[in-house]
């Protein structure tokens, strides 16, 4: 990921940082992260994730499943987080915007193409 990519402009947070806004421990934010509830990617030597990522205090109950399709389809966590931030013209808008608003079936239905 370069900071070209549409996800470069969106707000990071560190792995303490989401710890604090679950209010989970850092060590439950990295199980979460294995159990692929939201991908981590490294920015300057430090593991972080997109604000987008999250509703309030909680990831977006759809994203696991998105994230699992994705890694499934040979994806590495970089390109699933370029993907989830680029404008897709079936969507009208960033897979991520969709998956906020409730969309999962048309993303999910996008990402199945891409196997």
């Amino acid at each position: 990921m370069t900071d070209e990519t549409p996800a470069a402009e969106t707000m990071w947070l560190t792995l303490p940082d989401v710890a604090a806004l679950l209010g989970e421990t850092p060590g439950r934010v990295s199980r979460m992260i294995d159990d692929r509830a939201f991908v981590a990617v490294r920015r300057d030597g430090v593991r972080v994730v997109p604000s987008a990522f999250f509703l309030g205090d909680r990831a977006i109950p759809s994203l696991r499943g998105t994230i699992i399709l994705m890694q499934d389809a040979g994806f590495e966590d970089e390109e699933i987080v370029d993907w989830l931030f680029v404008s897709h013209p079936e969507l009208g808008n960033a897979p991520i915007a969709s998956l906020r608003a409730g969309r999962k079936a048309e993303v999910r239905r996008i990402a199945q193409a891409l196997a």
